[in-house]
């Protein structure tokens, strides 16, 4: 092997893309150290989000880099570890002890997959990597209970505070496990904000990498109180290709604009139908109509997930398809989104709120 300077391999490797946040190895400071011996290079990339499925191919795509620099085959050791920080919210909004970063996400419409999508997606990021909560904030029509099959009531150890069930190793909070199934919440608006800021504020969550608050439709008094009261790193719209869904889905993309929520994508769901006999893939609701609302916007197309009877046998089974066919071309499609959403939230500022301490000025 053609013998390098450490500068050399350096400079090689900090030109690299990562695909999921859109910056250079360089840029992002992922390469958190290198050291080479005569033939020999050890590297180890640092990423800010998990992505346990990209690891084998990244470290392909680093021994490579690495070999092609030398123009020989030479001997590289890649070890990758992740480092999830909190990122930006809104200011003046308190951060939630337990709890790094907040992903909403909202559709503006009922009926397109939204909490079907936000529990696959937490999963999602469970399977990559993260620590993850599900904090279900549809007080009218919980639907989170019955999707990660959780029953029974969550405890309180200090009669003040909840403990957040488990499912799949996801935390979960939702007003469902306070209630009877069928029993229907008749309250007005000021009692949802305020049973929404116990549920998130009185849970003990425990060092989630990630919330993921599943927002009931519509931009009235439960997306206010998450603007004004919630500490929100970035949303995700989820919305189908057809126009009558892209209508409200764009009220809802700016709506967070308006609260200064960064939008960190739009992920379209129902894309294409899959028939359960033949296989066949239809476009049923249209085309694109996620992809020009995110060019329309300036905002990422996270990526589409099908029309599958098997994700609403899995979802109403309490066993949602990134769990019950992990291996299947769904989960896949998942995950990617996870990794891809996760990636871009990554670029975003830090919050250094978890590092220094808040300062108080006592008269004494």
């Amino acid at each position: 092997m053609t013998k390098l300077s450490r500068e050399q391999i350096l400079g090689a490797l900090e030109a690299l893309t990562d695909p999921h946040t859109g910056l250079s190895f360089g840029e992002a400071k992922s390469i958190s150290a290198l050291s080479v011996d005569d033939d020999k290079v050890s590297a180890q990339i640092t990423l800010g989000y998990p992505a346990l499925g990209w690891h084998r191919e990244l470290r392909t795509l680093v021994d490579e880099v690495i070999c092609s620099a030398a123009g020989e085959p030479c001997s590289v050791e890649v070890t990758i570890e992740t480092a999830v920080v909190a990122h930006e919210v809104q200011k003046g909004v308190t951060p939630i002890k337990g709890v790094r970063n907040i992903i909403a996400v909202a559709s503006g419409k009922g009926g397109v997959g939204k909490s079907t999508v936000s529990s696959n997606l937490a999963l999602a990021l469970s399977v990559e990597g993260a620590t993850v909560g599900v904090l279900d904030a549809d007080i009218y029509g919980p639907s989170q209970p019955r999707m990660l099959g959780i029953s029974g009531r969550p405890q309180s150890s200090d009669g003040k505070s909840l403990e957040p069930m488990v499912s799949y190793e996801l935390q979960a909070m939702s007003i469902g496990f306070l209630i009877d199934e069928d029993t229907p919440m008749i309250w007005r608006g000021p009692m949802v904000t305020q049973a929404l800021e116990q549920l998130l504020n009185d849970t003990r969550w425990t060092d989630l990498d990630y919330l993921v608050i599943d927002l009931p439709p519509g931009t009235g008094d439960t997306q206010l109180t998450l603007a004004q009261k919630v500490p929100v790193s970035g949303a995700v719209i989820v919305t189908t290709p057809q126009d009558i869904a892209l209508l409200d889905a764009r009220k809802a993309l700016k709506m967070f604009e308006k609260v200064e929520i960064p939008v960190l994508g739009v992920i379209e769901n129902m894309s294409t139908h899959i028939c359960s006999q033949c296989g066949h893939e239809e476009e049923i609701f249209g085309a694109g109509g996620a992809k020009r609302m995110a060019e329309e916007y300036g905002v990422e197309t996270l990526g589409g997930i099908p029309l599958d009877i098997r994700i609403r046998e899995d979802a109403d089974a309490g066993r949602p398809t990134v769990v019950a066919d992990p291996d299947g071309a769904v989960a896949s499609n998942y995950r990617q989104i996870a990794r891809h959403l996760t990636g871009r939230l990554a670029a975003r500022k830090r919050s250094y709120s978890d590092v220094f301490p808040s300062i108080v000025v006592q008269n004494t």
